[in-house]
């Protein structure tokens, strides 16, 4: 998370799965953006064979289901999303309202609306926002 901004951090968590990150500031500035969930658009099938499901909307709709659909593990933490071949962000389709909530799972910080997602989206991750 201190290395260079547009970078994969990539953790293990809860003993259970993986998540992605995505650094966002200077190296030495601890930053990053958890990336929650992914409309698939390809490779539908793999996802939903590696996850064992069969609803599209539940392949990557939270953070462990993500990493899982899309074979992401800890040998892809540092990896360059602009420069890399195995991991790397496209430009998508705009959506029409953003919405912005609490983050899920925490209990400090609470107050802070740093959660932010593509309303009516089918795909947002289920988790409830924290309450403060």
């Amino acid at each position: 998370m201190f290395g260079d901004p547009g970078h994969a951090y990539v953790y293990f968590t809860y003993g259970n799965h993986f998540c992605l990150n995505l650094t966002c500031e200077p190296a030495g500035v601890p930053a990053a953006v958890l990336v929650r969930a992914i409309e698939p658009r390809e490779g539908i099938e793999e996802m939903k064979a590696r996850r064992g499901v069969e609803k599209v909307q539940d392949v990557a709709n939270g953070p462990g289901k993500l990493t899982k659909a899309l074979g992401i593990g800890r040998e892809l933490n540092g990896e360059d999303l602009v420069t890399s071949e195995r991991l790397f962000l496209e430009e998508g389709e705009k959506p029409r309202r953003v919405g912005s909530s609490s983050r899920v799972g925490i209990s400090s910080g609470t107050a802070y609306r740093w959660r932010y997602f593509a309303e009516g989206s089918r795909f947002v991750s289920p988790g409830k926002p924290s309450r403060g």
